[in-house]
């Protein structure tokens, strides 16, 4: 099929799974015309509860009647479960369509497949510019490339706890730095933070944000 073909090109575009950096997600976007600057999102961050958090807010949005795009991961059974538009999943036709539109932009540069995921993403939401757009970060948000919105609607914390150690400094693996790297770059809206395990974290979340 032709979609696994291209997916399957993409993922050997760079040696890692993961490489934080926006960089590259930066400069695809700038070939892209910068899609990201184009749409109203909702940013959701957090360690647990980030998908469940987002169904309930899709649910509540259709019920009020607005039109959603969604963008999450990892995916279940299939990798369109990541791109939803006007409150459908895409289409493999559609969806190979748009990942060969900005496989043939980035023109062979080295790049995750997580960040040439998020920029057809980006790109694709940018046709729909009257819908919300509710974007699940990655792993850690402060160099996640979700996290290139020049502006958002509001960002919401979830529960945040001791995830993804094996990503920091041995001397750095404490719920502190989690949290310094999960909220310390939220863009200047309004922010939504859930219940969490502790004061603690939620004064840290609010050490880094209401200053």
């Amino acid at each position: 099929m032709k979609l696994q073909k291209i997916v399957s090109r993409l993922q050997e575009l760079h040696p890692k799974e993961i490489d934080l950096s926006l960089d590259r997600i930066q400069s695809l976007c700038k070939k892209l015309g910068n899609p990201q600057d184009k749409i109203k999102a909702i940013s959701i961050v957090g360690t647990n509860g980030k998908y469940s958090t987002i169904q309930a807010m899709f649910s509540i949005l259709k019920e009020a009647n607005f039109n959603c795009n969604i963008y999450t991961s990892p995916h279940i059974k299939s990798i369109n479960e990541r791109f939803v538009f006007n409150n459908e999943e895409l289409n493999d036709k559609d969806l190979a369509n748009l990942l060969e539109e900005v496989e043939n932009a980035n023109k062979g540069e080295s790049i995750t497949f997580f960040e040439i995921l998020t920029a057809a993403y980006f790109l694709k939401a940018s046709q729909y510019p009257d819908n919300i757009n509710l974007i699940e970060s990655g792993l850690f948000f402060r160099f996640d490339a979700t996290n290139i919105l020049k502006n958002n609607l509001a960002s919401v914390v979830t529960s945040i706890g001791l995830d993804h150690l094996d990503w920091l400094p041995e001397n750095e693996q404490t719920v502190e730095k989690i949290i310094f790297e999960k909220t310390s770059s939220l863009l200047n809206s309004n922010i939504i933070v859930a219940k969490q395990s502790t004061n603690k974290i939620k004064e840290n979340i609010k050490k880094n944000n209401f200053k």
